[in-house]
């Protein structure tokens, strides 16, 4: 039981190093999403990829402790919770003491990490407003009313305001 445990506690704290270095990101992200810079942004999701692939190599690693854990104290590995298990370790403190502290840490950690990710999905959203509004301006202004220029035959000359009709036309 005793290995289990520590092998536990090794896990979450790997994984606890894996979600900070991810909170690194996610706040090194926050300038990169109000400057605008796709090719930056970029890089740092793929970099977020690949530590995401590492924690759910962990998450299977833990999964497993805990059926091993669940097996030993007969207990259903579906209901055991870390939080359970922090307090059956009353008769080994040491353990006890440990497992609780990578758990604090861990809960931090993500809980830090949720908020610089709402702040930056928030700020996506705003940025991909700010786009949308781009192109409904753009839009609009290809559909801008005609001008009131009439020719001498009484018949609107069909110019509309603000539109440039250069350009390439593959029709002609």
């Amino acid at each position: 039981m005793a290995s289990l445990l520590e092998n536990l506690i090794d896990v979450l704290d790997g994984e606890n190093t894996q979600y900070e270095k991810l909170l690194v990101l996610a706040e090194s992200k926050t300038p990169v999403i109000i400057s605008g810079d796709v090719e930056s942004l970029g890089k740092i999701t793929e970099d977020e990829q690949e530590i995401v692939g590492k924690i759910q190599g962990m998450e299977k690693q833990r999964d497993k402790l805990l059926a091993d854990i669940a097996d030993v104290v007969n207990r259903d590995v579906e209901t055991l919770k870390l939080i359970d298990l922090i307090q059956m370790l009353e008769k080994m403190p040491d353990q006890q003491k440990k497992l609780e502290e990578v758990q604090k840490r861990l809960g931090t950690t993500i809980t830090s990490l949720r908020e610089v990710n709402d702040k930056n999905q928030m700020l996506l959203a705003e940025r991909l407003d700010m786009v949308d509004f781009n192109l409904n301006m753009i839009r609009a202004m290809k559909s801008a009313p005609q001008t009131a220029n009439y020719t001498k035959n009484a018949y609107t000359n069909g110019q509309s305001l603000g539109i440039f009709h250069g350009g390439f036309d593959a029709k002609q």
